[in-house]
């Protein structure tokens, strides 16, 4: 049976390498040069949601959001996704977001937003809400991907670089690094790093455990709780392509200055402390999946999306590799895609 590498410990590589050994692969390695989890991984927002532009990137979440719902609590808390629009332009978009997702199944509805408690609405021409969205904390799924991996089998090798293992295989889901591992395969990737910075406010008492990712569907600005505070995040008014992390404290008046606005019990709060991550970038903001030379297949360029999308991404590109029928279509995927100019732009990159 062919040894399999999988680069890259992250959400990504670790649910590839899991249904890998789940499907019958008996040598499967995971190798990362840093830690499991250590990365991209490391640093998101942990949401998880179906509420996407494009029917692809719908059916990856669907499929993506059963195995969460399996996971449970208290590595998942469905509390749902709600989205406010404050324009007519903003409404309209949702409301033809919102009939496409529910065409395809998902279970999302318009709300009245003031339902929710402490949330401004005065402001809000509509909102819709999915209730089986929610949000995870994405290293410990990791690690419990990367402890079901162990026990069957997988091998896993931290502080080491896949290019230097022995492989009949590889899988390449490093994140932004991807496309520097994909050059030395002779493989262009089109993917490039994009800093985002994420932002937790000051303790906030009696924060509600059933308080769902709230965004704002013009402006992009978001936030969900995580204990006893709050975490935020919005685009930077420009995009920082760079592989450095850094943390833009200019912005944090305003970030503070928007959630105060929209949620009441927030009035008081303050930043305490803000980290920067990296999103690996592909020119329409659709993952890269499957086979890109011989031997060598790609799980990269989720733009944002990699953790939520992980577990449908991961047994699908596995059942490719070993052969077998894969459970979702992963054509609009391929690299190929990029040598012409057809696409599938996602439009909703939080």
């Amino acid at each position: 049976m062919a040894r399999i590498v999988v680069a890259g410990a992250g959400a990504i590589g670790a649910s590839v390498a899991y249904h890998l050994a789940s499907l019958g692969a008996r040598e499967v390695v995971l190798a990362d040069r840093g830690r499991v989890a250590g990365g991209a991984t490391s640093k998101a927002m942990g949401g998880v949601r179906q509420q996407f532009s494009t029917a692809a990137e719908v059916r990856l979440a669907q499929a993506s959001i059963r195995f969460f719902e399996e996971l449970g609590e208290p590595l998942f808390h469905q509390v749902g996704y709600l989205f406010l629009a404050t324009t007519e332009a903003g409404l309209a978009e949702l409301e033809e977001r919102r009939a496409l997702q529910a065409d395809l199944g998902v279970a999302v509805e318009r709300l009245d937003a003031g339902s929710v408690d402490g949330l401004r609405t005065d402001d809000v021409l509509g909102a819709v809400f999915c209730a089986t969205d929610g949000v995870a904390d994405p290293p410990a799924v990791t690690r419990e991907l990367v402890r079901r991996a162990l026990k069957l089998g997988v091998e896993v090798r931290e502080g080491t670089a896949a290019e230097a293992l022995e492989a009949d295989v590889l899988v390449i889901a490093c994140g932004p690094w991807s496309a520097e591992l994909g050059a030395k395969r002779g493989v262009d990737l089109p993917v490039r790093p994009l800093c985002r910075q994420l932002l937790e406010t000051s303790v906030l008492p009696q924060l509600p455990e059933s308080l769902p990712m709230v965004l704002e569907a013009e402006s992009g600005f978001h936030f969900r709780s995580r204990g006893d505070r709050l975490l935020l995040a919005m685009v930077d008014p420009e995009p920082r392509w760079s592989f450095e992390e850094e943390v833009d404290e200019t912005l944090f008046d305003d970030r503070l200055e928007r959630l105060r606005h929209r949620y009441a019990p927030a009035a008081e709060a303050a930043i305490e402390r803000g980290w920067a991550g990296l999103y690996d970038m592909t020119p329409d903001a659709h993952p890269i999946l499957g086979e890109i030379a011989n031997g060598v297949y790609a799980a990269c360029g989720f733009s944002g999306h990699g953790f939520m999308q992980s577990p449908a991404v991961g047994r699908a590109l596995a059942e490719e590799i070993l052969g077998l029928s894969p459970s979702l279509d992963l054509g609009p995927y391929r690299l190929q895609r990029f040598a012409s100019e057809a696409g599938f732009a996602e439009t909703l990159i939080l």
